[in-house]
């Protein structure tokens, strides 16, 4: 996947991300959660950005278990918006996040795993 196909997909699930948070019960655990996620899903997007910029490799590696660990917040969080019935909006537009999500954390564990060996390669 080329770079910027991986930009253009993390501001999509940013965008995706702030729907959901815009169709979350206005409850008290419901606008904890909203804000929650709303910070550690667009999160991801904004240090990808950083990463790309990053001043060495081990750097990079640093940035890019940043985005990781957010991706990580940002599903336990969906799956708690789901199992406590918060969500006002479609099943769908949750479940379809949800998905990304894991799909984004696969690809950003083997980043991770793959610039860790380039970084031990190359000392």
């Amino acid at each position: 996947m080329r770079n910027y196909d991986l930009d253009d997909r993390l501001i999509d699930f940013a965008v995706e991300v702030i729907s959901i948070c815009d169709n979350v019960k206005p409850t008290k655990a419901g606008n904890h959660l909203a804000g929650q996620l709303v910070r550690s899903g667009t999160s991801p997007s904004l240090n990808y950005g950083e990463a790309q910029g990053g001043e060495s490799p081990k750097d990079f590696v640093h940035k890019l278990k940043i985005i990781l660990k957010e991706l990580r917040e940002t599903k336990n969080c969906l799956r708690i918006i789901d199992k406590a019935n918060l969500f006002l909006g479609s099943s769908t537009a949750l479940e379809s996040c949800l998905n990304e999500c894991k799909e984004l954390i696969a690809i950003f564990a083997q980043s991770i795993k793959t610039a860790q060996r380039n970084q031990l390669k190359s000392e």
